[in-house]
């Protein structure tokens, strides 16, 4: 085979950017990924691979980023509270369930706790780290497995015409972007559901970034009883979540165990937009304590304390001043303080407030509020 031989001569980078993930998936039907995603077409793959290869020659020599936070620059429980994606369980050829919801993607939000070069870096991690080692595990425990592709479930519920702005797309399309060139035909069968009417021309801008053959291969179904009948008929029930008709655990639920830092019960988020001022109540059960760290790259000072809610002279964190040190590029880091030196034991009902220095009639702009709630030591 004439590129096998190729592939086999080259070898070195060239190799590995065909093999992406690993010699185990099997000769055969790695190189027809390949081979397919050009139409069988020669030039036209050795073009790919090429490209591939340039694409993710500097990831590589970071080794695709294998520590998420090193990459986000936050942890990843924070992104996926701003853009929900997970991989919660397998269908029924063995291929990955994911489940994505960029319905509910904050960009705001996104922007307080990273970078689009932060978000780039993390789909790397997430394709040479976290996915692979899926299909490598479900592959050494069914050694016939060979289709590394994917079942994808796209849930766009409460998208909205507003959210389509400018970052958003530019997350997906970066993702997207990689996933055409350095991973060709991992898409087994996707399904876009909760689709609102206007997102016809939005997917008609989204079908522009990916090939006629990967296109082909999804379904966009509104009605949940379809879409709920389509997913039983691809996956077993226990291995859909139950928030989307299976007996699975709910997305919010798997989320939290996979991506909740070690020590940590239980995590609460909150994008808070300070005009003059702002604030978050935030409740500590017994037996807990709070640690809180906020977010932002707002240029404009404001003054974060934390204060009993309802005893406002019991204060547990004085006035601390806070502002955005950095760039203010979409690829600069934002900023980050945390905010209680020591935790904040419970039983006890909190209020993060924000009180802008901008000016009264300016507004200080986003901070994004992460707090973390461990067993009282």
């Amino acid at each position: 085979m004439k590129f096998r031989d190729e592939v086999e001569k080259r070898g070195g980078e060239f190799k590995n950017t065909v093999y992406s993930f690993s010699l185990i998936e099997g000769e055969a039907y790695c190189l027809s990924r390949w081979l397919r995603a050009r139409k069988f077409v020669y030039d036209d793959v050795i073009a790919m691979v090429e490209e591939a290869t340039e694409v993710r020659a500097d990831a590589r020599k970071h080794d695709f980023y294998p520590d998420p936070v090193s990459a986000l620059g936050c942890g990843p429980s924070l992104f996926m509270h701003c853009y929900p994606q997970l991989y919660p369980g397998k269908a029924k050829n063995g291929c990955p369930i994911f489940i994505s919801k960029p319905g509910v993607l904050n960009t705001d939000a996104m922007e307080c706790i990273t970078s689009l070069d932060g978000i780039l870096k993390f789909h790397w991690h997430v394709m040479m780290h976290d996915y692979k080692k899926r299909l490598m595990d479900h592959k050494k425990a069914h050694p016939d497995f060979c289709n590394f592709q994917t079942v994808t479930v796209i849930d766009l519920e409460h998208l909205s015409t507003s959210q389509l702005s400018k970052r958003a797309l530019s997350i997906v399309k970066t993702q997207t972007a990689i996933d055409s060139v350095c991973f060709p035909e991992i898409m087994n069968k996707t399904l876009v559901i909760n689709a609102p009417r206007f997102f016809s021309m939005t997917w008609s801008i989204i079908k522009g970034w990916i090939d006629a053959r990967t296109a082909s291969k999804i379904e966009l179904i509104s009605s949940r009883k379809h879409w709920e009948a389509r997913l039983k008929e691809l996956c077993d029930e226990d291995e859909i979540p139950s928030d989307y008709g299976g007996t699975g655990p709910a997305t919010t639920l798997a989320l939290e165990k996979e991506y909740s830092p070690e020590g940590v019960l239980h995590e609460h988020f909150q994008l808070v937009h300070v005009g003059s001022s702002g604030h978050y109540n935030v409740e500590i059960p017994a037996g807990n304590e709070m640690e809180v760290t906020v977010w932002s790259r707002s240029v404009n000072e404001v003054i974060v304390s934390i204060v009993d809610e309802n005893e406002k002279s019991k204060v547990y964190v004085g006035g601390v001043s806070f502002t955005h040190t950095g760039g203010t590029s979409d690829n600069d880091k934002p900023t980050s303080l945390l905010l209680t030196k020591e935790r904040i034991a419970g039983p006890a009902k909190t209020k993060i407030k924000f009180e802008s220095k901008a000016g009264r009639f300016a507004s200080a702009g986003n901070y994004f509020v992460s707090c973390s709630l461990f067993e009282k030591k």
